[in-house]
């Protein structure tokens, strides 16, 4: 969707702008490539920088309850320096690199529910003006898709994603909050797991995948039992047991969950999972390069476990993550929230921040 503005802080006359994204999702640490277009308005004005926010909705959560805010997480300049002639048009290519972590809001074409912007700036004249929003796709990593598309076809069920405040102690997390997939559990753990969460903190080098049993108040902190890391390198794919892996890391939670639970509430499984420390690059390590699992830290686990391929013949042929997303679209209204559709939810988040800059702005005077 293409959004025009007119740069209302110079009054009647000025300058238009109105930026295209290329087609296709983008990725995270990929690419983002589009165009600015500015028309000029009934005079010549100096344009001094064209810049790109991009903007998330994200829940925090408070003493009173949650509440939706949205959140500036990059920004870039792709432009400036130039004059703009009276109803000249210029169209101004752009190529920037999106953060390892941006959320994904689409898997196989289907959207996850998330909501992500792209808002474009213009400073002119010594004024700044903040135009409306294009919605961002970003779809999910090899890794990504690979873990997503195993949990879908070990049998747990997409429910719902969004974006929380805050950040996952003992994790290499560069942004102020992260993505939560939520899950439905698959039959052999619906007993002893209520929900699952799946959080991915991509990087250069790859992936870390962190898990978490049963949402409670204060996990995602350290401490916590019911919460489970790994990491995986990108080189790592196009391996070919991502079901044996993905279902050894939540045995391995399960496994967390129930240690410490009342008598009667066991592990219903025989063999614990799989946790070969390791270093970078080790054939067994937890570390980037190995992709075998083994939470770190102060959740590594300790004593003999066997190797993953033992639950190898108990890989599942189902639906992929991305046939379980489509399929409960319609009962979870993905990608709509209070009656808004996403691309409407974006111009609503625009339209708090334009609220926030005034406010702003009153503060400073």
């Amino acid at each position: 969707m293409v959004f025009k503005r007119l740069l209302g802080s110079l009054g009647v006359g000025g300058p238009t702008v109105d930026t295209v994204l290329d087609p296709g999702p983008a990725l995270p640490g990929g690419g983002l490539t589009g165009q600015v277009h500015l028309r000029g308005g009934d005079a010549a004005f100096d344009i001094e920088r064209i810049g790109l926010e991009l903007v998330a909705r994200v829940e925090v959560e408070q003493d009173d309850g949650e509440r939706e805010g949205a959140v500036v997480f990059e920004r870039f300049t792709v432009g400036g320096g130039f004059r703009l002639r009276e109803g000249e048009s210029r169209s101004v290519p752009f190529a920037v690199t999106l953060p390892w972590e941006t959320p994904v809001t689409e898997l196989h074409g289907q959207p996850l529910g998330i909501v992500l912007g792209v808002r474009t700036e213009l400073a002119v004249a010594g004024a700044r003006d903040k135009g409306d929003l294009d919605p961002l796709a970003v779809g999910p990593l090899p890794v990504q898709e690979a873990v997503l598309e195993a949990l879908g076809q070990l049998g747990h069920g997409f429910r719902s994603a969004d974006l929380e405040w805050g950040r996952i102690s003992g994790t290499g997390q560069g942004l102020p909050f992260y993505q939560e997939i939520e899950l439905t559990p698959a039959p052999e753990y619906a007993r002893v797991v209520n929900e699952i969460e799946v959080t991915f903190l991509a990087g250069p080098a790859g992936v870390e995948v962190v898990f978490e049993a049963d949402k409670r108040s204060g996990l995602f902190t350290s401490g916590q039992d019911t919460i489970a890391r790994f990491t995986v390198s990108h080189a790592e794919a196009g391996r070919s047991d991502w079901n044996a892996l993905v279902d050894s890391w939540i045995r391995q939670l399960v496994d967390r969950r129930t240690a410490h639970a009342p008598y009667g509430y066991g592990d219903p499984h025989a063999a614990p999972a799989a946790a070969h420390g390791g270093a970078y690059g080790s054939g067994h390590g937890g570390a980037y390069g190995s992709g075998h699992g083994g939470a770190y830290g102060h959740h590594e686990h300790h004593g003999h476990h066997e190797h993953h391929e033992h639950h190898e013949g108990q890989r599942r042929s189902g639906p992929g993550m991305g046939t379980v997303v489509a399929a409960g679209a319609a009962g979870l209204a993905v990608g709509v929230v209070g009656g808004l559709v996403a691309a409407e939810v974006v111009d609503e988040i625009g339209d708090a921040f334009e609220g926030d800059d005034e406010g702003e702005e009153e503060d400073e005077g």
